[in-house]
């Protein structure tokens, strides 16, 4: 798993390219919301053999069709974030300096990853 923080103000795709550097196993296929709806990101996907599945914005010109079946997975992500989100420390942000938060973050899935080994 590869964190990193950018600005509030940032679009979702302008944070992209940060983490998905070519020092990671390569996935197969990349499960996105709209956020992530960009032909700059899908076409640097598709170079790289990865199957985006990222629904179309409703703006777009040009209609993309998804993999419903395959979508539906990406509500594993989204319960990580809930499950990230209940140490209070990583909701509120307590933390000051962006490494510290970030430490923690790391530190917070460690925690969950060493859970779901247990059980």
């Amino acid at each position: 798993m590869r964190t990193e923080i950018t600005p509030g103000q940032t679009s979702d795709y302008l944070g992209f390219d940060l983490v998905m550097v070519d020092n990671l196993p390569r996935p197969s296929v990349l499960l996105a919301d709209r956020g992530y709806d960009a032909d700059k990101i899908r076409d640097g996907m598709e170079a790289r053999n990865f199957l985006p599945v990222i629904p179309m914005r409703k703006s777009r010109k040009k209609r993309i069709g998804v993999d419903r079946s395959l979508y539906r997975l990406r509500n594993l992500v989204e319960r990580c974030f809930n499950k990230l989100k209940n140490a209070r420390r990583v909701a509120t942000r307590y933390d000051k300096t962006a490494e510290s938060f970030l430490g923690f973050i790391d530190i917070t899935s460690i925690r969950l990853w060493l859970r779901h080994l247990s059980t």
